[in-house]
């Protein structure tokens, strides 16, 4: 296990040298994106005129607040509550956006399924795990709303987040086939089945 500090965007040496059970902290750029953005930029064929080419997503629809635009506030917009959502629901978006967009890093709550897994393997990305309930936590490591676009989807828009020290957060899907959430669920199984024929269910 090794901990990295990472500036975006990054390459693929960087994003291959991830393993499960690392550590990640991010610097730089982060893209906000959810169901409705990628719904839009897949199946509906929209762009944006954002570059995500090495660069990391966390799957979130932000809390903000409208205010005057500032050097603290570029956009006009200021984060309240920047939560990440479950990831399970975007699992068909993973591909295409390592593919058509060049993203290196998805980040979000409760892993990907093994199309995700092959998609980090072939393509060079990982996935990176928060813990649900901690939105007050990733808030604070928000520095600025620097961009925003396809903000029509608002808040399911498409932000661009400036952060600093964004994390650490587990690496729990790599690009060499690992997934942590296959690992715990192949150890818990059998300790599932042994714990329910105690209790005398079938």
């Amino acid at each position: 296990m090794a901990h990295y500090e990472l500036n975006m965007p990054i390459g693929d040496s960087e994003a291959r040298k991830l393993r499960v059970n690392d550590t990640v902290s991010l610097r730089g750029t982060l893209f906000g994106i959810r169901d409705a953005t990628q719904i839009h930029m897949f199946d509906r064929g929209r762009k944006t005129r954002f570059d995500l080419a090495g660069h990391a997503v966390i799957h979130t629809a932000p809390n903000v607040r409208k205010v005057a635009k500032s050097a603290q506030h570029p956009t006009g917009y200021e984060p309240v509550c920047i939560g990440t959502t479950t990831s399970d629901r975007m699992e068909r978006f993973t591909r295409p956006l390592l593919q058509q967009y060049g993203v290196r890093i998805v980040i979000g709550k409760g892993g990907l399924r093994a199309d995700s897994l092959a998609a980090f393997k072939d393509l060079g990305g990982v996935y990176l795990a928060i813990i649900g309930g901690t939105a007050a936590l990733e808030t604070t490591w928000i520095e600025a709303i620097e961009d925003v676009d396809l903000d029509d989807l608002n808040p399911e828009s498409l932000w661009k987040f400036r952060v600093n020290g964004f994390g650490p957060l587990l690496v729990a899907m790599d690009s060499h086939g690992e997934s942590l959430y296959s690992r715990v669920n192949a150890h818990a199984r059998p300790r599932r089945a042994e714990a329910l024929r105690r209790l005398g269910v079938r």
